[in-house]
């Protein structure tokens, strides 16, 4: 049997990992994620890297249904970029509620084509993926490695900074999908109504 003080001495050696581990395990999303987003985002506002650029994604989100496409190309176009600089740059809680938000928009296009990559019309795995990574770096804040670290409000991240953000991404980004889903359901029971009246 071993001796209390050994079992107190390993508990303690366990449970204080050293920062610069957990600082490092938050850099790596931050920056996969930062610049893939950066990357998405310059597509839409320049048309780099083989993208529509403004003209082009404001027709596409014209086609599916916004009233102000080539509005929300622009929007989701800063969204993406500038979010993703935050998340690289380490100015993490209002970066991670600028992803959710395009993220949930994203998600309310890609619905109609399935869950997964690989079914008819790609589907919304990966927004679901991307916006889960953003809001738990929102709430888990982004490590010392960070430029929130020189922000005095900043400095000392608190739970409550991250919940406060991610709610304020939701609610800016959630509207549109919410219709969306509404407008489908409503479509799917006026056919399933029809069909049984035929």
């Amino acid at each position: 049997m071993c001796p209390a003080g050994h079992f107190v001495r390993s508990h303690r050696s366990e449970s204080h990992v050293p920062p610069h581990a957990y600082d490092a395990a938050l850099l790596i999303p931050r920056l996969a994620l930062g610049f893939l987003l950066v990357g998405h985002g310059t597509q839409k506002l320049f048309g780099w890297f083989g993208g529509g650029g403004l003209e082009g994604t404001g027709q596409f989100f014209t086609m599916v249904g916004y009233p102000s496409g080539k509005t929300m190309a622009l929007v989701a176009g800063l969204s993406e970029t500038l979010g993703g600089l935050g998340l690289a740059l380490g100015l993490t809680p209002l970066a991670g509620a600028a992803v959710l938000g395009t993220m949930l928009n994203a998600m309310s296009v890609n619905s109609g084509g399935g869950f997964f990559m690989m079914d008819k019309d790609g589907g919304m795995e990966l927004d679901i993926l991307v916006a889960a990574t953003a809001t738990g770096l929102a709430l888990a804040g982004p490590g010392r490695i960070a430029a929130d670290r020189f922000l005095p409000v900043l400095r000392a991240h608190r739970l409550g900074y991250g919940v406060a953000a991610v709610v304020l991404g939701a609610a800016g980004g959630g509207r549109r999908p919410a219709l969306q889903v509404a407008k489908r359901l409503c479509r799917s029971s006026v056919g399933n109504w029809s069909s049984t009246r035929g």
